[in-house]
């Protein structure tokens, strides 16, 4: 089935993408900049190319739910967001943001099968969605039947990755990109609570490890946010959150080493690819730091004031 490959690959992709980036030397390291902040004009100089590869890389809501299942890890309701109340969110900040933390969150429903207990968080996220003006991105009656049938989670799947994709696209194309960042850094904070939470209770070295390379999303969605970050109070809040998580990341290390490139055959013709391997070098004690802020951040953010 067609949509399955689709899965399948997107799968695929979110477990090599942080161990596989290409390079000129044998070996490098990954380290932040070294400036506290990022200068908002480096920021503002990124491209609209650059922005929507960020985007591609960050936004799906099934990625780290994906890992999880692959790893049979249980299932767990503890884990979602259930203190959001889509009725009681005023600001467009909260709504944007909110409504990407609810996508992490039923991409991990549906992974997971439990697609009838999704419906209601997508009643939560139809009223987020129309009310920032990108509802017409959900076909929420569409949703909804393939959610009561489970013979259809692979179509399910493809369109909750395609219509965030879209939203995502609608938003940056139309001067609308601060909501665009929000949405992708509320799917990435659940995305890296769910994965810091499991981590604490089910330890893993594949799951510690992608945890561990996310230093390297994070300098991307600190280049997203940078330009917004006087727009607002809540935004300045939400930037300082995230330079406090890399102050966590700060002493991780991501060594990459490079391979050899591998041939392949694509479209009836020869595609080389120059492969790397990572490493991630973090102590127990630098995990459970992430652990600590990633679950005081999130679960501040989830919090109906």
């Amino acid at each position: 089935m067609a949509m399955k490959g689709n899965i399948t690959l997107l799968t695929i992709l979110f477990i090599l993408c942080f161990s596989c980036r290409n390079s000129s030397t044998k070996e490098t390291e990954f380290v932040f900049p070294e400036a506290d902040s990022i200068p908002q004009s480096e920021a503002e100089k990124l491209s609209p190319e650059a922005i929507e590869d960020i985007s591609r890389n960050i936004s799906s809501p099934v990625e780290i739910a994906n890992l999880l299942q692959m790893l049979e890890v249980p299932f767990s309701s503890q884990y979602l967001a259930s203190s959001i109340d889509a009725n009681k969110e005023n600001t467009t900040f909260d709504k944007a943001l909110k409504l990407g933390i609810l996508g992490a969150d039923l991409g991990y429903l549906n992974m997971y099968e439990k697609t009838g207990s999704s419906l209601d968080l997508l009643s939560s996220i139809r009223k987020l969605a129309e009310d920032i003006r990108v509802g017409q991105f959900f076909d929420f009656e569409m949703i909804k039947r393939l959610s009561q049938n489970r013979s259809s989670l692979d179509s399910l799947l493809y369109i909750s990755i395609d219509s965030y994709e879209q939203i995502d696209s609608y938003l940056r194309t139309n001067g609308r990109g601060q909501l665009s960042a929000l949405m992708i850094i509320g799917v990435w904070i659940e995305g890296q609570y769910l994965a810091t939470q499991v981590v604490d209770k089910y330890p893993d070295k594949i799951l510690s490890d992608r945890i561990g390379e996310q230093k390297i999303i994070l300098n991307d969605l600190l280049l997203l946010i940078t330009p917004f970050c006087n727009n607002s109070p809540e935004f300045s809040s939400l930037c300082k959150d995230l330079y406090a998580m890399k102050d966590n990341y700060r002493d991780i290390r991501i060594i990459y080493t490079q391979g050899e490139p591998v041939a392949s055959e694509k479209e009836g013709g020869l595609v080389i690819t120059q492969t790397e391997t990572s490493i991630v070098e973090m102590s127990e004690a630098q995990l459970k730091g992430l652990i600590e802020i990633t679950s005081e951040i999130r679960n501040r953010l989830i919090l109906n004031d």
